[in-house]
């Protein structure tokens, strides 16, 4: 079985079980054994991995580590475990960093069973750095993400490799996440330095001011673009009809109050991702000629991002659950709605029958009498 079939079995499994793993015993026999297993190990052979691993460290004798992944005979990984559900802060990593500092592995991992965290030693030689390098989220993956999580597998491991990895993902998390950080508000430096690239003349405060609602305009056309472009990619390839041009609605800088994509969330907890935005554009663009593209509204909530017609709870068309392991969407073609599993955002196309037939469904629904 592949290693994503069996994280997103174990993923399915941990979430029936996370109510009832109450230590850290049960959280390392349900879940962290088995995603030890999954990358390769046999953790009942004390020669690929021992448990409660022993190193003396100066005048400290006998403190253990949880597991140690070996390999001719010495330790290639190191993982604490902690509770399920509990933090993991750096605070919870000083065994880690001990036992890091005095065996020749390279790789050290701080888990609850839920969320893995990955450290290596690329700011001092021997000295396991304070930031994990990849963090991978057992109730939250992507394909990407289990490539790199099987670098550490017992058939693919190589330390050279998996450092050369750790560096890129360490700077490529640090890229992303400033892009992210500037996507949302960009920072005065940010403006300056764009705007410098643009106009040769004096930056005055007033024109500092207008750049700024320009570069933050400009930051999200450029995305509306390029995804507008591999939409029109997308269903070249999958229809001759062609398709028009679709948009996200430009937010309202400097207030943000898109009316029809939820792009600014009042609820800090609810974020809209790029793939659910892609989702909305398909889902739009194979009902432009059911209804008008306006009334077809997407409102994202915690579980799923909705799609709904005339922004009516009562008229949903679908809902989009993109965030865990497993990616599916809910069709409102029957009553009730009916789950239907997808691989990847191209399956959309093929559900365009059925999501036409959900808003048949609201457009001749007959409206109930108003009481008297």
């Amino acid at each position: 079985m592949e290693l994503i079939d069996q994280l997103t079995n174990l993923a399915s499994r941990a979430q029936k079980q996370i109510s009832h793993i109450q230590t850290e015993e049960a959280t390392k026999n349900a879940l962290v054994m088995p995603f030890i297993n999954a990358l390769g190990y046999n953790v009942f052979d004390p020669t690929e991995v021992v448990p409660e691993f022993i190193c003396d460290i100066g005048t400290k004798k006998g403190e253990k580590i949880d597991y140690a992944i070996m390999r001719d005979g010495k330790p290639i990984i190191l993982v604490e475990c902690k509770h399920a559900g509990g933090d993991l802060n750096i605070n919870h990593a000083s065994q880690l960093f001990r036992y890091f500092h005095v065996t020749e592995a390279r790789i050290a991992v701080l888990t609850n069973g839920i969320t893995y965290k990955l450290f290596t030693d690329l700011e001092q030689p021997n000295k396991m750095d304070e930031r994990p390098f990849m963090e991978f989220d057992l109730f939250n993956f992507h394909e990407n993400d289990v490539a790199e999580i099987k670098k550490l597998s017992k058939a693919s491991f190589n330390i050279e490799d998996m450092l050369f990895a750790a560096y890129n993902l360490k700077y490529m998390r640090a890229f992303k996440k400033y892009f992210d950080e500037q996507f949302t508000q960009p920072s005065a430096d940010f403006i300056h330095f764009i705007s410098k690239q643009i106009y040769d003349g004096v930056l005055t405060p007033k024109l500092k001011e207008q750049f700024s609602i320009l570069v933050h305009r400009s930051f999200h056309q450029f995305l509306n673009d390029k995804i507008a472009m591999r939409l029109r990619s997308a269903m070249a390839d999958t229809s001759s009809q062609g398709i028009l041009a679709v948009d996200i609605p430009m937010p309202q800088v400097p207030d943000l109050t898109p009316t029809e994509v939820n792009l600014e969330n009042k609820d800090k907890d609810i974020e809209t991702t790029v793939e659910e935005t892609e989702g909305f554009m398909i889902v739009r663009a194979i009902l432009r000629k059911s209804v008008p593209v306006h009334r077809v509204v997407m409102r994202d909530v915690q579980s799923y991002c909705g799609i709904l017609l005339d922004d009516n709870n009562r008229k949903p068309i679908c809902r989009l659950h993109f965030n865990g392991s497993k990616k599916y969407v809910t069709l409102f073609d029957v009553e009730g709605g009916e789950r239907v599993d997808i691989n990847s955002l191209d399956d959309l196309y093929g559900l365009a029958s059925r999501i036409r037939t959900a808003v048949q469904r609201h457009e001749t629904k007959v409206p109930e009498a108003p009481t008297v």
